[in-house]
């Protein structure tokens, strides 16, 4: 994750990081020490962790892709609109100080895990075989998985660079690349997708959803792997085979914080753990060259990768600000006696799965289909987990298919195919995937 299913695909300044860009970077690693001091219950007001993410957002908005920029600003005009339309209009009580505190936790996660890139420097040891055929398909859709479930996007560019420098990428390979890294949001907890999911489902039981998102990744990989051989002649397309040395660093990681999730700081969530565990390890391998040398690296990862995030930390917090104002209205308007569902069944599941990913065909973020859906739900009658799993699995099929999602755009960005095609050759994939989705569902609301 650090660059998570990346919603600002350049992660590059033409002419050098600026002053502007290195006080936003400043900002956003403010915001994070500040969120870190929440966890150890330091006096401090939260809604600071709001303000220093926002200043970092509106230092990066003349930076920001435009298609992130008009979803990032529609979110955050319609969120003000409702929240006066709800004060105004309907009396509503609006702490106008507090209003941008929303997702700062998943923002502050997704820059915890950027410090990734302070361990060791590159994330893929040497010692990588290539491999062909239907055989270079499975390596290399689970090369991407396994890394991607911890480093997300920079996973793609290493598999995807590595089989460049052999001959040109070919559909099949990015179509593997696009599966692999998408369907590690099935259950990874490093995902930004984990981080929403936790977010508005906050009683959600991580040990439940791994039980159905794990098998449900490893389908993904199955059905890639038949379905691509029949498709495309494979007979001389590379693929990508991991040394062991290179899931060193995930499968540490992920033992580290279940440690802490489950011995020695069971209190905390998953997404408060990796916020701070990650810069934590992060610090402490570079701490042997001396106390000044992982100060210097902080600081200038905090010049250069923190600014470069501005697409997710932008669209993050304005989905954040859009939550709050659709709640809000929702309930002022309604006299809080209105909800999408009923309850929150399998039936009613499915369809929220459906209107999500459809939304991310049409060009949308899933968070901000998710972000819609929980606005509307009444929390303390939903099963929180059952409403996880439809998040990330929404996440994961939705982020394979939506021509304009943070994986398709960097694709098309680095190794110039067409997101639209993509969407379209992926379309078995989804509907497959979508009937695999359907049946956890059913099965999840039925044992959990």
């Amino acid at each position: 994750m650090p660059s998570k299913d990346t919603l600002s695909t350049d992660t590059s300044f033409d002419t050098g990081t600026s002053s502007r860009q290195m006080v936003a970077g400043i900002a956003i690693l403010v915001g994070l020490l500040l969120q870190i001091s929440q966890f150890a219950n330091a006096p401090l007001n939260p809604d600071l962790i709001g303000y220093a993410f926002w200043l970092a957002a509106l230092l990066l908005w003349r930076d920001l892709d435009p298609r992130t920029r008009l979803q990032a600003g529609g979110l955050s005009v319609i969120g003000l609109a409702l929240l006066a339309i709800s004060q105004f209009r309907y009396r509503a009580e609006i702490d106008w100080f507090g209003i941008l505190t929303g997702n700062t936790y998943v923002v502050a996660m997704l820059v915890g895990v950027s410090f990734l890139g302070l361990i060791g420097g590159r994330h893929a040891p040497g010692g990588e075989r290539s491999s062909t055929g239907a055989r270079g398909v499975v390596n290399t859709w689970l090369s991407v998985h396994l890394l991607g479930a911890i480093l997300n996007l920079s996973s793609v560019f290493m598999v995807g660079d590595h089989i460049r420098a052999r001959g040109r990428l070919e559909t099949a390979q990015l179509l593997t690349l696009n599966r692999g890294l998408s369907s590690a949001a099935f259950w990874s907890p490093f995902f930004a997708s984990m981080g929403v999911a936790m977010s508005v489902a906050p009683d959600m039981a991580y040990a439940g959803v791994l039980i159905f998102g794990l098998p449900l990744a490893v389908l993904a990989g199955l059905i890639t792997r038949l379905e691509i051989p029949h498709r495309f002649a494979l007979e001389d397309t590379q693929g990508f085979t991991l040394s062991p040395a290179s899931l060193l660093l995930p499968v540490a990681m992920a033992a580290l914080v279940m440690l802490f999730h489950y011995v020695i700081t069971p209190s905390l969530s998953i997404v408060s753990i990796i916020t701070f565990l990650i810069p934590a390890v992060a610090l402490l391998i570079n701490l042997p060259h001396g106390l000044s040398w992982p100060v210097r690296r902080t600081l200038q990862h905090a010049r250069t990768r923190l600014p470069a995030m501005r697409g997710e930390v932008t669209l993050f917090l304005s989905a954040g600000l859009f939550t709050l104002g659709l709640s809000t209205f929702t309930q002022a308007a309604t006299g809080n006696q209105w909800v999408l569902f009923d309850e929150f069944g399998a039936l009613e599941a499915s369809i929220s799965y459906v209107a999500i990913v459809i939304s991310a065909v049409a060009g949308l973020h899933p968070i901000i289909g998710v972000s819609a859906l929980a606005s509307m739900l009444d929390l303390d009658t939903t099963n929180h987990t059952l409403l996880g799993f439809v998040s990330l699995a929404a996440w994961g099929v939705g982020a394979a298919i939506g021509p304009l999602s943070g994986i398709n755009l960097s694709l098309q960005g680095r190794y110039g195919i067409n997101g639209y095609r993509l969407m379209k050759l992926n379309i078995p994939y989804a509907l497959m995937m979508s009937c695999l989705v359907f049946a956890a569902i059913a099965l999840m609301d039925a044992v959990l």
